[in-house]
C-alpha cells in the first residue's frame, strides 16, 4: 500500500525525492501508532484514531510546526487512498492542525554582505573561485540547495541559469554579467575541464556537489559575515528574498523567481519589507521622529 502511495507521489504529484521519503516515514509512524497492516484495516480508522496521534506526538516533545508537517503528509495519503477507493470517509475532514507561531525568516543584512566583505574571504585558486560562486549563486538568484546542486553546465547561458524546482517544474533566473563572467572563468578553469562531468558545481575531488558540502561551506563563510544563529543555504535564499523585496522587487516577480506554487508562501518575507518601509517613513514624514 505504501509503495503504491510513493509511486502516486513521485508519478502524479512529482514529489521531489527528499519529500516522497519524508511522506513515507510520516505516514509509516502513524500507521505503527494505529496498527494498521493491511487495507481493510485502514477503513476502520476514524479521526479520533489522527487526534489519539497528534496527542502522542505533542506528548513526545514534537513541536506544533513538526506536527502540522506531519499531518500534511497524512492529508496526501488520505486524500490518495480515498481516489483509489481504499477507504470511504476520509478521517482528515475532522482534523485540525495545532497552532504555531508564524516563524520570521532570518536573513543577512545587507551591510553585511557587500562585495568589500566577500572580496576577503575566499582563499586563491579554484576552490576559493567555486566557493564564491556558491554562495554569490545562492545570494543572487534565491534558488533552494537541491536546486543549486543539480545545476548542469548546459543550465547556464545567455547570463542566465535554468532551474529545476519543485514538482519538475522549470524556471528561468537572470543572473549579472558580473557574475556570468565568473562562472565562465570557473568552467573555463583546469580543475574544472579536467573533471568532465555535466554538474555545474563539483566537489574538490571532481564530484558532483552534495547537500552537506554545501551546508558546510555557506555555515564557515557566513560564520565570517554575520552573528546570525543559523547559518544555512536556506538563509540565503530568505536574504535574497529579503533585499529584494526591501529594494522595491514585486510579489508576483519575486514569487516567479523563487519558484512558489502560491503568492501565499511568499508573503512571509513581507514583514522585512515593512520594516523598510517604516523606516523611510519615519525619516520622511513631518511627524514621523528623528531624522538621519
Amino acid at each position: 500500500m505504501l509503495e503504491r502511495f510513493l509511486v502516486y507521489l513521485n508519478t502524479e504529484k512529482r514529489a521531489s525525492d527528499h519529500t516522497s521519503l519524508a511522506y513515507k516515514k510520516d505516514v509509516q509512524t502513524f500507521l505503527d501508532f494505529v496498527v494498521v497492516e493491511s487495507e481493510p484495516e485502514l477503513k476502520e480508522l476514524t479521526h479520533q484514531s489522527v487526534r489519539g496521534w497528534i496527542v502522542e506526538l505533542i506528548n513526545n516533545g514534537q513541536s506544533n510546526r513538526t506536527v502540522n508537517r506531519k499531518l500534511s503528509a497524512l492529508r496526501t495519503f488520505f486524500k490518495w487512498a480515498q481516489k483509489n477507493n481504499i477507504i470511504e470517509v476520509d478521517p482528515m475532514l475532522k482534523i485540525k492542525g495545532p497552532k504555531q507561531e508564524k516563524r520570521l525568516p532570518e536573513f543577512v543584512k545587507e551591510e553585511e554582505i557587500q562585495l568589500e566583505q566577500l572580496n576577503e574571504l575566499f582563499p586563491e585558486g579554484f576552490p576559493g573561485l567555486r566557493d564564491r560562486l556558491i554562495i554569490e549563486v545562492l545570494y543572487q538568484t534565491g534558488m533552494r540547495l537541491s536546486e543549486l546542486i543539480h545545476l548542469k553546465r548546459m543550465d547556464f547561458q545567455n547570463n542566465t541559469l535554468k532551474v529545476l524546482g519543485k514538482r519538475n517544474k522549470e524556471r528561468i533566473i537572470p543572473i549579472t554579467k558580473e557574475l556570468s563572467d565568473q562562472l565562465n572563468l570557473y568552467l573555463e578553469s583546469p580543475s574544472y575541464q579536467a573533471a568532465r562531468i555535466e554538474y555545474l558545481f563539483i566537489t574538490d575531488k571532481g564530484k558532483k556537489m552534495y547537500p552537506k558540502f554545501v551546508y558546510r561551506k555557506v555555515k564557515y563563510y557566513l560564520s565570517l559575515l554575520t552573528n546570525l544563529n543559523k547559518r544555512s543555504p536556506h538563509v540565503l535564499r530568505h536574504t535574497f528574498a529579503t533585499h529584494m523585496l526591501n529594494n522595491g522587487a514585486g510579489l508576483e516577480t519575486l514569487k516567479e523567481v523563487l519558484g512558489h506554487a502560491s503568492l501565499s508562501a511568499t508573503q512571509v518575507y513581507t514583514h522585512n519589507s515593512f520594516d523598510q518601509i517604516a523606516k523611510i517613513y519615519g525619516q520622511s514624514h513631518p511627524r514621523g521622529g528623528k531624522k538621519d
